[in-house]
């Protein structure tokens, strides 16, 4: 796609030399490209400038912190922004139907677009979790919560945009992904924990009924903490009851990852508890 499309992009770095140059390469259609960068220690931001990306570096905090500083601070020139991570590509039919979605809003403020997740040169059709993703909105509508895996918070009515970009989360190997499962899961952790401490509420009924995704969504992981053997199910959900057997040796390889995050996820929020309590795990 040639044309430029009135659309900001804001894609967050850190230390991403190796992803970079295909993602914006894909982001071409946009002619306001923003790179939002955790202090990379390596050619990232170079690589950001020689695409004649505008570069905005600050420290990293939190997920939610970090992407609400940039709703609020980074001058956007459009109303309309496409988030990326590095390690995602647009596709071009994608770029169109960003073109068209943001032409017609029809009163949406944010549109859910189509992920497809690869592992070992494979598209996982069915063992991915979560297919859609809020990445095309007006930063003026968007808010973001938890400490990681951030929930989207969009004042007004979010529609779907035809399409969808790539995602492919082992570029870097599986070593890369458990040293950043690995942060993941301690954040996941104290979460859970804040939450209990909090005195989170949640329902069983809008974890199955409530019609917005995203409170949908957040009643269901409050669900889900609370099940037993709580890795084996995952397993047996993504690789079994979403029919993952069907994406061969990748969806297998990707369901038994899942679950052992999940694990660690179950390990470190009961430290956490056990310490709080004065006892060693």
């Amino acid at each position: 796609m040639n044309e430029r499309v009135p659309v900001s992009v804001l894609v967050y770095t850190k230390n991403e030399d190796q992803d970079l140059p295909g993602c914006l390469q894909s982001l071409s259609f946009s002619d306001d490209i923003h790179v939002f960068d955790s202090c990379s220690t390596d050619r990232t931001v170079e690589i950001a400038h020689s695409f004649g990306a505008k570069v905005t570096t600050r420290p990293f905090e939190t997920e939610s912190v970090h992407r609400n500083w940039a709703m609020e601070n980074i001058p956007f020139k459009h109303p309309w922004v496409w988030h990326s991570d590095a390690d995602e590509r647009v596709t071009p039919d994608l770029a169109k139907e960003i073109a068209r979605a943001v032409s017609e809003p029809g009163g949406n403020v944010a549109f859910r677009t189509a992920r497809r997740d690869y592992l070992m040169g494979r598209w996982l059709k069915h063992t991915t979790q979560s297919p859609f993703n809020i990445r095309l909105f007006m930063p003026t509508k968007m808010r973001y919560e938890r400490l990681i895996n951030p929930v989207n918070v969009v004042n007004g009515p979010v529609g779907e945009t035809g399409g969808h970009f790539d995602h492919f989360p082992f570029s870097k190997g599986v070593s890369f992904w458990f040293e950043r499962h690995n942060r993941y899961s301690s954040l996941e952790a104290q979460q859970i924990v804040d939450n209990r401490q909090n005195g989170v509420k949640f329902s069983f009924w809008k974890a199955l009924s409530e019609p917005d995704r995203n409170t949908r969504r957040f009643h269901q992981k409050e669900v889900f903490y609370r099940i037993p053997a709580r890795p084996l199910f995952k397993f047996g959900l993504l690789y079994f009851a979403k029919l993952g057997f069907l994406d061969g040796r990748a969806g297998f390889t990707y369901a038994a990852l899942q679950s052992l995050y999940e694990y660690m996820i179950v390990v470190k929020t009961r430290e956490l508890e056990l310490k709080a309590k004065g006892i060693q795990l």
